[in-house]
């Protein structure tokens, strides 16, 4: 997969003026970080077609660094190329299992979101999604952290958003009463099956709920790049860029197909 100029003149104006002896267009970095996406690989085995790995590796991880991919992927939430009117919403969690180059680098500075469940050294992304493409909001947590806490969190981020009269898709482990009441709260309504031992139970929409599988088939897009089915980074803010930027490409790529 590659992207082509066309396609990233849609986001060149975002990115940052590089300056001084720049012998590598932003093209060229984003085609080789995307192959790095793909295939997993280390910046070192980037093919020599791509250009000094070193100074690709630079500029990536100073764009991730400085948000630069967060930003960029705000902004095109507010345009016309990531389109968000719908009128539900689902929230989810997946799990990534940790590689052990995320877990045996010497100690970095910054926020590390990776714990020990059952599965092993694991980081959860969980997101918000509007349909199977598209990702409202997202955030990263410990493997061995709850669900519901961290949804919470999320769901928050919407508040005075223009969410207002969204149904909120979930599964069972958002089921509990502190969730629900946020939801209502937030003006938004519920859409959840009771557990099987709930002693007092509720109508929800099951037609509706058959949508749930959006936000699931939007993370089986993602791990299709091998460096989110894998956390090959330590901190959060490079395995963030990654996200980031896998749905941007995923954007861009968009534009132009039904």
């Amino acid at each position: 997969m590659q992207i082509t100029s066309a396609q990233l003149k849609l986001i060149e104006d975002l990115l940052p003026v590089q300056r001084g002896n720049v012998t590598l267009s932003s093209l060229q970095v984003f085609n080789a970080i995307l192959y790095v996406a793909e295939h997993g690989c280390k910046w070192r085995g980037l093919p020599k077609k791509f250009g000094n790995w070193h100074s690709i590796y630079t500029r990536a991880n100073r764009w991730a660094k400085n948000g630069v991919l967060d930003r960029v992927f705000s902004a095109l939430q507010e345009s016309d190329i990531i389109n968000i009117q719908v009128d539900h919403v689902s929230l989810d969690s997946t799990a990534v299992k940790v590689h052990p180059d995320g877990t045996g680098a010497l100690k970095k500075n910054g926020e590390q979101s990776i714990g020990k469940s059952r599965a092993g050294w694991t980081t959860k992304i969980h997101m918000v999604a509007a349909d199977a493409r598209t990702a409202v909001t997202f955030a990263l947590s410990p493997g061995n952290a709850g669900d519901a806490p961290e949804g919470r969190k999320l769901l928050k981020s919407l508040e005075k958003q223009g969410w207002e009269g969204t149904h909120v898709i979930m599964d069972k482990a958002y089921e509990g009463n502190e969730t629900q009441q946020l939801v209502l709260a937030l003006e938004m309504l519920p859409v959840v099956p009771p557990k099987s031992n709930r002693l007092t139970k509720w109508e929800y929409d099951k037609e509706l709920y058959k949508k749930r599988n959006e936000v699931e088939r939007l993370f089986r897009r993602l791990k299709g790049f091998r460096r989110i089915f894998s956390r090959f980074d330590k901190l959060d803010v490079v395995f963030l860029f990654f996200i980031h930027f896998a749905l941007i490409i995923d954007s861009l790529i968009s534009v132009n197909r039904p």
